[in-house]
């Protein structure tokens, strides 16, 4: 299995883009892990977590649904229960000069990070040490994969 990415894409802001987009992906046979969709300026703005980045991106860019950017993911569990988890947490990653561009969940309630190319090696350290101090396990993913967004870090 792959590791997994998000993939992010500009969907139009019209009836049936969304499911075009679900369809496309199911008959690849992609499932979708976590993400979403937000309008932003008039244009749908969406990011998923996908398992099959590779099979994802071709089969959507084939499709004419437009660019797909492929990026590396750190994952973290945060404490639901615990108030202020993702402000602590995001101000840390600040704090040591870590852009995030995209921030969602995953299906199994964990907290989705994909950092500005250059800044995965720093926020995979942070999200590693958190976990750490919270006895918890990271995802802190091979960067291995293709995409505009995969980069070192």
């Amino acid at each position: 299995m792959n590791s997994p990415r998000d993939i992010g894409l500009t969907l139009p802001n019209r009836p049936g883009a969304l499911g075009e987009f679900g369809e496309v992906l199911g008959r690849a046979g992609v499932s979708l892990e976590g993400g979403g969709v937000f309008t932003h300026h008039g244009s749908g703005v969406a990011h998923f977590l996908v398992n099959d980045a590779a099979t994802a991106q071709a089969a959507l860019e084939s499709a004419g649904m437009g660019q797909v950017t492929v990026s590396p993911v750190v994952t973290v569990k945060l404490d639901q229960g615990t108030p202020g988890q993702l402000g602590a947490l995001a101000k840390q990653l600040g704090d040591c000069g870590v852009n995030i561009l995209v921030q969602y969940s995953d299906h199994a309630n964990r907290l989705v990070l994909v950092p500005e190319p250059g800044h995965y090696g720093t926020a995979c350290r942070l999200a590693q040490e958190w976990a750490a101090e919270r006895a918890q396990a990271p995802g802190c993913l091979p960067r291995t994969g293709s995409g505009a967004g995969s980069s070192s870090g």
